[in-house]
């Protein structure tokens, strides 16, 4: 039977009648011992993290939960429900909305980061990115807040557990030093938001970049099963973008 057992390997989970073992632990071990933070490293890195270390990735991860029905997935999420998917099936509609343009930031700033910890400037790691990937710089400025509230909050975590010696800071200088040449750039301030601010965190813990995107996703799904529940409650049918009196421009003949 090696043929049929070793169509799938894996180190994460062994499991058999009566028995579940996550990472070589058994399951009864881990239930009411690790917070669900502490859960998500185990299974990804394969240990359990440094209490300090688990508790930065719990502030990225709350940090990103929710910004509103406007946010894409959201919307997508509050409309599958209206459209008669139940909770799961708009939550799943939630986070398949979440590429590169909405949702994918973070993963691309903790690569544009790790280019300025690898040795770039940060002008030339800015130079780079819009070469090679266009004008849009990932992490920085937000078209709704002047300054993303979320951000600040998570840098100061991050300086907090420098100070511990819990991570290096490297991230977090990078990300500040292109901040500053944003601003030298444009005359005017371009600040971090709450991408860049995750990104800072997850760069610090050591978090390859695609997982930075699962990472959101996992904290977005959150406000995504919220507002689902939410319009649920609140009933509607077929609800669309916008209400139904509006219409869309016609550019045919």
């Amino acid at each position: 039977m090696s043929d049929v057992s070793d169509w799938w390997s894996t180190a994460i989970i062994d499991m058999e009648p009566g028995r579940i073992a996550i990472r070589g632990r058994p399951i009864e071990t881990l239930i009411g011992e690790l917070t669900f933070p502490e859960m998500i490293w185990l299974m990804l890195r394969g240990e359990r993290p440094d209490p300090g270390a688990a508790r930065l990735l719990e502030a990225a991860l709350v940090a990103a939960v929710d910004h509103g029905p406007q946010a894409p997935s959201i919307a997508a999420a509050r409309m599958a429900v209206t459209c008669g998917l139940p909770l799961n099936a708009a939550m799943a509609t939630a986070v398949n909305m979440l590429g590169d343009v909405h949702g994918g930031a973070g993963e691309q700033a903790v690569e544009l980061y790790g280019w300025v910890a690898g040795g770039l400037s940060a002008s030339a790691a800015i130079d780079r990115w819009q070469a090679e990937r266009g004008p849009y710089l990932p992490g920085f400025g937000h078209r709704f807040h002047p300054v993303d509230p979320r951000a600040p909050r998570l840098l100061a975590l991050v300086d907090d557990a420098v100070a511990d010696g819990l991570v290096t800071g490297s991230a977090a200088a990078a990300a500040r030093g292109i901040e500053a040449e944003l601003r030298r750039r444009k005359g005017k301030p371009v600040p971090m938001n709450i991408d860049g601010a995750t990104a800072v965190i997850f760069a610090e813990l050591g978090f390859a970049a695609p997982l930075a995107r699962g990472l959101f996703c996992l904290s977005r799904a959150v406000g995504a099963l919220a507002h689902a529940a939410e319009q649920q409650e609140q009933g509607g049918r077929n609800k669309g973008p916008a209400p139904p009196a509006y219409r869309w421009t016609y550019t045919g003949e």
